[in-house]
């Protein structure tokens, strides 16, 4: 069983040392301007995912992604000296696409909020689809007759309600 903290140094390190070295090292002009987001390890240290996202449009993504590719090995032997392990770790890169995720987010909340606008107009324009009282009401009884009491009776609540 591994220990889950170890995991989590060593994929924290792995970010940090890929950021380090495609920001020294790396002098691919394919690469864009990246950030290195986040890295996760499997918990046997064999292999890294690192997740990066890059300003800019889909053909900046596109030659990034293959400066990555290209700087795999320098990477991969960069980080297994620095981590000091049996292996290295084999990498890959994923595109985290957070920003397109948020943008997504925040055109369903804009929809979501028009569409309450539009509910709470609509609801103050409306009306009943009945009478505004829809229960029969006996027009004979009249509050009158709630208001006398039954002499015979004590009141409710009172000494003689004990059983």
């Amino acid at each position: 069983m591994t220990d889950q903290a170890k995991v989590r140094r060593h994929a924290e390190r792995v970010r940090e040392l890929v950021a380090s070295v495609v920001r020294t090292q790396i002098k691919d002009p394919r690469l864009g301007m990246i950030t290195i987001t986040d890295a996760r390890i499997t918990p046997d240290l064999r292999e890294a995912t690192v997740f990066y996202t890059v300003l800019g449009d889909a053909s900046d993504q596109a030659a990034t992604a293959a400066a990555l590719e290209s700087a795999k090995g320098l990477l991969r032997s960069t980080v297994g000296k620095a981590l000091g392990l049996r292996h290295s770790p084999s990498l890959s890169f994923v595109l985290d696409d957070v920003q397109d995720q948020v943008k997504q987010i925040d055109e369903l909340l804009a929809a979501a909020r028009s569409a309450d606008a539009e509910v709470q107009r609509l609801a103050a324009q409306a009306e009943y689809a009945g009478e505004s009282q829809p229960y029969k009401v006996d027009e004979d009884d009249d509050s009158d007759d709630a208001d006398e009491v039954d002499e015979d009776r004590p009141p409710a609540g009172g000494a003689g309600d004990r059983r």
